[in-house]
């Protein structure tokens, strides 16, 4: 007896089909027969299979992840105001990939690599990613060498094999983040044997400890180090190469994560997981060095690659503080109501727009530090009248030719009859900025324009 509780099987589109295994042919109730192009099922179900892969990450493709949470244990209020760090207790949904670098997906999760940590903060400030490896220091500090480096240790390009030959008031913070299970390693002899006998290992312990409550558990500390300390520290703090001793600068405890959900489904909330260090929210900014600036581009657009440019959207990357970029829209793959009407270039009248904050603000310097390094700002240009010298001098021109200037205005004129009283005014400005004599010439125009509709 069917269980009426069950979910109902349906194409694509929602419509109910009766059998998951048919295909028509033509050649009766047989093995041989032509297949139909009528046949919806069978092309959506094969074409769709043709599809089901997305490209891999370049590197940090082979992963294992989970959700959890973040919670503040510490006051760490002196140190930054962004509100996920902000009041002891306070929680924040986390979404962690922890990955090997070079293997391809399906990569024995025992070889000998380093480790990648991506985590998404899912805050009322929108999220906040942390791209981090398992080791102090990073490999090279220069970012061109970057693709090279990540070359070095995968395959060769004629043998298609792994080979050992190739080689390749604000403050600074290093942020550690500390197992609270322990620590054990494997000998390599045991590593060889386990990535053939359990492959998967590490994927399926988390699985299974999540599952059975056992949920694992971080320490999140943070090395801090002031300006005036930057400037004269005996090691270069852009280094990606060198750490920070813990004499100099001890560890300070501020939170704890803890991952206690497995995923629903892998593909849809890990494997189209993005994490870049781009992603920042206020109370935490960039500081100058040459990895993570490249880093902060090269991220987001690995996941447009594989993703598409609307990657932001899925579920498992999308923020909890409500998103409203109106500048950003189209594309493949858009969810959501792509901001219906509402106007798709800056500085509209149509539909106002509140601006809060000071990271992108004109002249707003982010840090605080960067004279020491070159100061990085938000710049707009402004208007001013030096911007409309080149318009007197076309206007100018225009009067030399009989008739031109007429026609200039009575064309301004023709398209901005369609338009708002208020643009129209706004227009009319603008031109008068050139000379009030070109502001009246359209404006008048536009009246003979209008009498004329009306007229008709």
């Amino acid at each position: 007896m069917a269980d009426s509780t069950a979910p109902v099987y349906t194409l694509a589109e929602g419509v109910p089909y009766a059998n998951a295994t048919t295909a028509q042919h033509f050649g009766g109730n047989g093995i041989k027969g032509l297949m139909l192009l009528q046949d919806t099922q069978l092309l959506e179900t094969l074409a769709h299979f043709n599809r089901e892969r997305i490209p891999e990450r370049v590197v940090h493709a082979a992963a294992v992840g989970a959700w959890g949470e973040f919670e503040v244990t510490h006051d760490v209020s002196e140190l930054t105001d962004a509100k996920f760090l902000n009041g002891i207790g306070k929680k924040s949904q986390v979404l962690l990939r922890v990955s090997t670098v070079g293997p391809e997906r399906g990569g024995a999760d025992t070889i000998r690599d380093v480790r990648g940590w991506g985590m998404k903060i899912f805050t009322e400030e929108g999220n906040q990613d942390w791209v981090f490896n398992n080791i102090p220091v990073f490999f090279v500090r220069d970012p061109i060498k970057f693709p090279s480096l990540n070359r070095s240790h995968k395959r060769h390009p004629a043998t298609n094999q792994g080979d050992s030959t190739m080689n390749g008031t604000f403050h600074y913070v290093k942020v550690h983040i500390k197992t609270d299970q322990g620590i054990e390693n494997l000998t390599n002899d045991e590593a060889v044997r386990l990535a053939g006998e359990a492959p998967g290992l590490h994927g399926a312990d988390l699985y299974e400890a999540i599952a059975n409550g056992n949920f694992p558990s971080w320490t999140v500390h943070f090395q801090v180090m002031k300006p005036e300390q930057a400037e004269n520290y005996r090691w270069n703090i852009f280094d990606m190469t060198k750490v920070w001793p813990h004499a100099d600068f001890p560890l300070i405890p501020v939170g704890k994560i803890t991952l206690n959900r497995n995923p629903g489904n892998y593909f849809a909330d890990i494997e189209q997981a993005a994490f870049s260090p781009a992603n920042m929210v206020p109370g935490w900014a960039p500081s100058a060095d040459p990895m993570l600036q490249a880093r902060m581009f090269a991220y987001n657009d690995a996941a447009r690659y594989r993703l598409g440019v609307n990657y932001q959207q899925l579920p498992c990357n999308r923020a909890v503080s409500k998103v409203y970029c109106p500048f950003q829209r189209d594309g493949f793959m858009t969810t959501t109501d792509n901001y219906g009407g509402d106007p798709n270039y800056v500085g509209s009248d149509l539909k106002p727009i509140q601006y809060v904050g000071k990271v992108g603000a004109n002249a707003y310097a982010i840090g605080g530090h960067e004279e020491w390094v070159g100061q990085v700002t938000g710049f707009t240009s402004q208007v001013v009248d030096d911007d409309f010298v080149q318009s007197r001098m076309f206007w100018d021109m225009l009067g030399t030719q009989e008739g031109q200037q007429d026609h200039f205005a009575y064309n301004a004129a023709s398209h901005l009859i369609g338009a708002l009283p208020s643009v129209q005014a706004k227009a009319l400005q603008m031109f008068s900025n050139v000379y009030e004599e070109v502001a009246q010439k359209i404006a008048a125009n536009i009246t003979t324009i209008r009498a004329k509709h009306s007229k008709a």
